[in-house]
């Protein structure tokens, strides 16, 4: 049974590192995401909110977070109904109503020394052509953005930084991304069954010739 006792003792070192490499730190952003609301779901925008000029009903969100890319970012959180934000905002003729749901993220995410203030959602009425920055302008200022057109901070958080390099654990992750349950399976369970399955054959195996040897 030596050749068993070998394997499970391979098996177990190997998933420890597994689990650590589960744990493992990687490179993300802290930055605003811009979302856009459809069919009852948050999309990520694929478009800056300066270029984006939505229709009268439209729901627009805004998350800040660390994320690694915009298949790992956080959705907005809290309630995203356009009857509901724009209640006590009734059609005008010549101007739209932007339902806006802005999401200042977790502690956790937070700069050193700001801490978030309340998500909370606005109604923005604007002129017919407006963009989704102008809205965000009209109930969220001051806005401020980098000399690339970074959106950078909404009503003046974070007070400084933006999109800068930041570690993550990837073992800490928030459920809370854009694909939700299409995300990708983790590479991590497939690999340790295999690695499993694996060692298992191989302590069979040499169990069995030193069997038949001795016999």
């Amino acid at each position: 049974m030596t050749a068993v006792r070998r394997a499970a003792s391979l098996l177990g070192a190997a998933l420890v590192l597994l689990a650590g490499a589960g744990q493992a730190d990687a490179a993300g952003y802290r930055y605003w995401s811009f979302w856009e609301r459809t069919g009852g779901h948050w999309t990520y925008a694929t478009q800056g909110p300066s270029t984006v000029r939505p229709d009268d009903g439209a729901v627009e969100g805004f998350r800040f977070a660390v994320s690694a890319d915009s298949a790992d970012a956080s959705r907005p959180r809290g309630a995203a109904d356009f009857t509901t934000i724009c209640a006590g905002t009734p059609a005008t003729s010549g101007t739209k109503r932007v339902a806006l749901v802005l999401d200042f993220g977790t502690a956790a995410d937070a700069p050193s020394g700001e801490t978030p203030p309340a998500r909370r959602t606005a109604c923005a009425r604007v002129s017919a052509d407006a963009t989704t920055a102008d809205a965000l302008a009209a109930v969220a200022p001051p806005l401020r953005y980098d000399t690339n057109a970074l959106l950078c901070a909404i009503a003046g958080y974070p007070e400084k930084g933006c999109g800068e390099q930041v570690s993550v654990s990837t073992s800490g992750k928030s459920a809370e991304k854009s694909g939700g349950s299409d995300d990708g399976p983790s590479l991590g369970l497939p690999i340790g069954a295999g690695l499993v399955a694996v060692l298992a054959g191989a302590a069979v195996w040499q169990y069995r010739r030193r069997r038949d040897a001795s016999a």
